[in-house]
């Protein structure tokens, strides 16, 4: 079997709590493989300290880090990375800040990555760069006589061309882009944006279903939504310590109906909306009062840019109205956590919730609805509430979806959950587990790499 070789942003040490959704699925792929993980290990040093690449050894996976300079960190992750492309590609283009200096910033480590990857590479590897903060490594090593078939995948949305447009970079990073054989999305909305903009705005043509051909060279785009370790997460979410903290959660209170969401504390997340959906369950249904309570979990993110400070005050303010006007002694309405949860305890919390409350405004797969579903007891259920705006929405269509920029309609979809018979939530979790196995991680990275192992640079002639 060839070496698989994977680049991304951040490397998670085994053992550790991951940091986000994108470093969960690649640890869950690679315990299957094994392989090298390249990337940032999340110091930051000094400009004038030097860049050393460690490397570390566990069973099969060997581990390849390096450090960011304060400049670094500023201008390529805070500055061009958060700041411009996550911006852009969820549609946000009013909250993207493009300058020079970022710019130039992510290039800078783009390039330094591609030249201390180079030398580590075989022959015979399989390369895979992950996400957005990595878009021009591919074609950073071809300058530097790579000859290996390079995949890209982009675990965040793909704009439409007239959004991507908008950004100052875009035709370098797109002339980057199809630098890769092979990038993958999460979605077909994504790959059809994708597509539209190679044809329309850079001279390309569908050569076939999946292939572009573009500048003279020959590509896959192709769809391939992120999974979950679907029995790992249920042996979390059914362990003895499980089973203490569900009951501990539910002896905290009166109410008999949990709604939970969790997800990082992010404007893409609409968090907001969903407070103010809540309230308006409450204003609509005044039943609910004593009866049902949501926690909303929300680690914090990316505090240095100011969009992220903004929400995090926001949502405060809105959890603290909630529970000023709703709440009484014995009753708190909206519980919030700002702090990062072990997916242990969020696998107990899931499964101790009647609802999973999943409404981004705009999300590339979002694996929590998956392990939601995967968390619930499967003789009582609960019931997912999911966005149709995340990229999962396209394979959970049993959720019952909604759009997360009605207050009214995702307060009547919680009613409907809350009432909802047995027999139906359970006739619905099945058809969601069952889609939860067909797409799990393992498959996710098996059909990347299979089309991946499929390309050759021969092609691109």
């Amino acid at each position: 079997m060839r070496r698989l070789v994977i680049a991304s942003n951040r490397v998670a040490e085994p053992g550790c709590q991951p940091s986000g959704g994108l470093a969960v699925c690649i640890l869950d792929a690679l315990r299957k493989r094994g392989g090298l993980w390249f990337g940032w290990n999340g110091e930051v040093i000094a400009d004038d300290a030097p860049t050393s690449v460690t490397s570390r050894k566990y069973d099969d996976l060997t581990l390849v880090t390096m450090p960011l300079t304060e400049s670094d960190y500023k201008e390529y992750y805070l500055g061009f990375s958060n700041a411009a492309l996550w911006p852009v590609h969820h549609y946000r283009l009013d909250l993207a800040r493009f300058t020079q200096e970022s710019s130039e910033g992510y290039r800078r480590v783009n390039d330094r990555f591609a030249e201390e990857l180079a030398p580590l590479l075989k022959a015979s590897d399989l390369v895979w760069v992950h996400d957005y903060h990595l878009v021009p490594l591919g074609a950073g090593l071809r300058t530097r006589g790579v000859r290996n078939a390079i995949g890209f995948f982009y675990h965040i949305p793909f704009p439409p061309p007239d959004v991507l447009v908008a950004m100052p970079e875009h035709e370098w990073l797109t002339s980057a882009l199809v630098e890769y054989d092979l990038v993958g999305f999460q979605t077909k909305t994504d790959q059809a944006n994708f597509c539209r903009f190679v044809c329309d705005f850079m001279g390309g043509e569908m050569a076939a279903p999946d292939v572009l051909r573009v500048s003279g060279k020959t590509l896959m785009a192709s769809v391939f939504p992120v999974g979950i370790d679907v029995d790992s997460f249920i042996a979390m979410a059914r362990s003895p310590e499980a089973a203490k903290r569900i009951q501990r959660v539910h002896r905290a209170g009166e109410p008999r109906v949990h709604i939970i969401g969790v997800d990082r504390l992010d404007y893409t997340k609409g968090l907001p909306d969903r407070l103010r959906s809540f309230k308006r369950l409450l204003e609509i249904y005044p039943q609910n009062c004593k009866a049902v309570t949501l926690m909303q979990i929300a680690p914090p993110t990316r505090e240095d840019v100011q969009a992220y400070a903004d929400i995090r005050h926001e949502l405060e303010a809105l959890s603290g109205e909630i529970n000023g006007q709703f709440g009484d002694f014995d009753w708190t309405p909206v519980r919030y956590i700002h702090r990062n949860v072990p997916r242990e305890t969020l696998a107990a919390l899931y499964r101790g919730s009647q609802i999973g409350l999943v409404t981004p405004l705009r999300d590339g797969m979002n694996l929590v609805a998956k392990e939601y579903v995967a968390a619930q007891n499967e003789d009582n259920p609960g019931v997912l509430i999911l966005s149709r705006f995340a990229g999962a929405s396209e394979d959970l269509q049993e959720a019952l979806i909604v759009n997360p920029y009605d207050a009214d309609e995702v307060a009547h979809a919680m009613q409907r959950a809350i009432a909802m018979p047995r027999e139906e939530r359970i006739e619905r979790h099945r058809a969601l587990m069952a889609r939860l196995r067909e797409r799990d991680a393992c498959s996710w990275m098996e059909g990347f790499l299979r089309a991946l192992d499929a390309c050759s640079l021969p092609l691109a002639a």
